[in-house]
């Protein structure tokens, strides 16, 4: 006897089906876990990211029937509780930040740019950036780092921070003007500081 093909496509099936069969939740832990890991191992380093991952999954799942079902993808969704997760260890993220600037690491290690639709792309940061990041609000660092290293939308990091589209714009737009003001010290490379520069003429175009 052949097996009952499967119903789910989009995560907003994965879910509705897992409200009458749990087990198909793990479809959704399947497709988005390396995701959600990744992410919060930049902030909070890999020992860390497993406790992240394993409770936004654990609290996702026992929150799933008050999804939104119109939405097809989960993953916005799933950013958003990491986040709430990681900000809650938010002294734990300051203090490896302010560690990379100590011992003069490199915290990912790629420079900042801007993408001409005005989507902030961290491809990686110098170790003078691992400070600025330390020194910004939380919430900000939140939008920053959602749209940079998670690479979701405007429209995606609000639904994952319920906050308005124009809050995310303004926080982003303050945490740019201080990461801005740290690559002004002087104390970056060119090729980090030409990018800001590139970032700041796509932002004002954006």
């Amino acid at each position: 006897m052949n097996s009952p093909p499967e119903r789910h496509t989009g995560d907003a099936s994965v879910i509705a089906e897992s409200l009458e069969n749990p087990d198909v939740f793990g479809e959704l832990f399947r497709r988005h876990a390396a995701d959600i890991h990744r992410y919060a191992a930049r902030r909070l380093g890999d020992t860390s990211a497993d406790d992240i991952t394993a409770e936004t999954f654990l609290i996702a799942f026992r929150k799933r029937a008050g999804y939104d079902l119109a939405r097809p993808s989960a993953l916005p969704w799933l950013y958003g509780i990491a986040a709430n997760r990681i900000g809650e260890q938010r002294r734990s993220e300051v203090r490896r930040l302010r560690a990379m600037v100590r011992s003069d690491l490199q915290a990912n290690a790629e420079p900042w740019t801007d993408r001409a639709d005005s989507r902030v792309t961290a491809e990686s940061t110098h170790r003078l950036f691992a400070g600025a990041l330390a020194a910004l609000p939380a919430r900000d660092r939140h939008v920053l780092l959602l749209v940079a290293w998670a690479d979701l939308t405007y429209p995606e990091v609000a639904e994952a921070l319920s906050i308005p589209v124009g809050t995310v714009r303004s926080r982003l737009n303050r945490a740019r003007r201080k990461l801005r003001a740290a690559a002004g010290a002087g104390a970056l490379p060119d090729p980090a500081r030409n990018n800001l520069s590139h970032a700041q003429e796509a932002t004002s175009h954006g």
